[in-house]
């Protein structure tokens, strides 16, 4: 007979609770997994210069969590945003996808506003092999290639080039063509982008460049620039801004008189709503890029209910009251997210990119076709001019008629005033 010890008697009973206890709390444990939140990670632009911009994309996407979460979540699992203001400073945000990464544990990510906040969250997400679908960011992968990189921006897959070839197409239809332009850029990546792309659409046009230079940012006074430019006496002015440059030109522009036969191209900001107000009929003639308006062409399925709700959520945030820039297209970048993960049933990152690769997805801002590069597979930068724009009336922008939508010709909404005056 075997001679069995108290200490060994001790250690079964033991052994034997202890195996219950994994049998009940492993089905348990599955089961609090299954019910914890999937995370999605990001920097946003809450103070600083794109403070604006991004407090509104960031109530976008607080109405698509709250509408994906009232559905029943992603793979029946509520959704929670992990975020940290980057202040609209690139050196903040490599420090803030870190943390995000290996001490908060998110699921999925995407990116903050604007090109100089994407770029130096890249190499981190690139390590990690994530998908990442960023907003508003121009030729970011040009620089990397990377594989699950998407752009929810319709620039198009050329996108320096995409990006102002409307407003190139549009002049080279003119009798007479316009034969020089001037092109001026902020000294910042987006900026500088933007130009670089003109600058090629403009050589294969043969226009003659009278002028190409760069401001700092934070140039207050732009009359000089005006004045320059004014003395090159040019056909067509090309400029890449972001919204205090934007603004300071144009009222340069109408203080000096400066009349070539087109005007805009890349300025940011002339698409929010205050600024426009601001700018009232100084907007008039101008032909710029957008990418929404409330022509009755784009008006896409689940858009004015989206902003409806935007719009009610923006009160007294000190964000654009209208929404038509950029908040449709944060709610959009999220909503391609949600519909990739639900329809390869996991968090597969691999499985994700594959599926977005090959997909045609209906969003709030229309069809979306990723091409290889990740950028739009058609662009869908639009050229609109201002027409009739009065002063101090923000409500005549809610709707059509003040941005006529001249290119691309399948979304034409009306025809060009030529020239600019």
């Amino acid at each position: 007979m075997t001679r069995v010890n108290k200490v060994d008697i001790r250690t079964w009973v033991l052994s034997g609770i202890l195996m219950a206890s994994i049998a009940i709390w492993s089905p348990l444990s599955s089961a609090a997994r299954a019910a914890e939140p999937i995370k999605i990670g990001f920097s946003m632009a809450l103070t600083g210069g794109l403070a604006g911009a991004g407090k509104a994309a960031l109530i976008a996407m607080e109405i698509w969590r709250e509408d994906t979460n009232k559905a029943g979540g992603l793979l029946g699992r509520q959704i929670e945003f992990v975020y940290y203001d980057d202040a609209t400073s690139p050196a903040k945000v490599p420090g803030i996808y870190t943390k995000l990464l290996n001490i908060d544990k998110v699921d999925l990510v995407v990116s903050s506003y604007g090109t100089n906040e994407i770029a130096p969250a890249m190499p981190i997400i690139m390590r990690k092999k994530l998908v990442f679908l960023s907003l508003f960011g121009l030729a970011v992968n040009d620089k990397f290639n990377y594989d699950r990189y998407f752009q929810i921006m319709p620039s198009g897959p050329v996108p320096k080039d995409d990006w102002s070839r409307g407003f190139f197409e549009i002049a080279s239809a003119q009798n007479p063509k316009p034969k020089s332009i001037a092109l001026l850029s902020a000294d910042a990546e987006f900026a500088r982008n933007a130009v670089a792309g003109a600058r090629r659409n403009a050589k294969k046009m043969g226009l003659k460049i009278v002028y190409d230079k760069t401001y700092p940012p934070g140039t207050a006074d732009f009359s000089p620039i005006v004045r320059a430019i004014k003395a090159t006496a040019p056909d067509m002015v090309y400029v890449g801004s972001y919204p205090p440059g934007s603004v300071g030109m144009v009222k340069s522009a109408n203080e000096l008189g400066l009349k070539p036969k087109m005007f805009g191209g890349g300025m940011v900001g002339l698409q929010f709503a205050s600024i426009q107000k601001n700018l009232g009929p100084l907007l008039n003639g101008i032909i710029n890029y957008d990418f929404w308006v409330p022509e009755p062409n784009l008006n896409f399925p689940g858009v004015k209910a989206f902003l409806k709700k935007y719009q009610e959520k923006a009160k007294g945030k000190g964000v654009d009251p209208l929404g038509h820039y950029l908040p449709p297209f944060a709610y959009a970048y999220l909503q391609i997210l949600g519909t990739a993960v639900e329809a390869v049933g996991s968090l597969d990152q691999g499985k994700i990119a594959e599926h977005m690769h090959k997909t045609t997805y209906n969003t709030v801002v229309g069809p979306v076709k990723f091409g290889s590069n990740g950028e739009w597979a058609k662009t869908r930068v639009l050229m609109v001019q201002f027409r009739d724009v009065k002063p101090n009336d923000l409500s005549q922008f809610e709707g059509p008629g003040k941005r006529i939508i001249l290119y691309p010709k399948e979304w034409k909404s009306g025809n060009v005033v030529y020239p600019y005056k």
